[in-house]
């Protein structure tokens, strides 16, 4: 008998093979990206302290349009912005399991044009 995998559970095991090599510090933060079917939020966290720094939302923005590549640019904006008022500059892009596609990569890109490096 054939067992069925969930997309999900196999995101998550993505996840943890990738949180092995990835960890975010107080010189350089890291970058954790969640989409879900209408929103994407983005974090930015000191795993030495497990606390996060900065965050953004489509749904905490009250963007219509938080489930597409313009939604997710504009929070990925946000979120450059308001790390840079932080004083952060450099972070650890963690995907999250998710392919650097679509949403992921706009989001991504848009962080990087507001100041991010990584």
């Amino acid at each position: 008998m054939i067992k069925k995998v969930s997309r999900t559970a196999v995101r998550q095991r993505k996840h943890l093979r990738v949180r092995q090599k990835i960890s975010g510090t107080a010189l350089q933060p890291r970058l954790c990206v969640f989409r879900s079917n209408k929103h994407i939020e983005a974090q930015i966290i000191d795993d030495e302290k497990g606390i996060t720094l900065v965050s953004a939302s489509s749904l905490q923005m009250k963007l219509s349009n938080g489930s597409n590549v313009e939604g997710a640019a504009l929070v990925g904006e946000e979120l450059g912005k308001k790390a840079v008022a932080a004083g952060i500059k450099k972070v650890a892009f963690d995907r999250n399991g998710y392919l650097y596609h679509g949403r992921v990569a706009a989001l991504a890109d848009a962080a990087r044009k507001a100041g991010l490096e990584f």
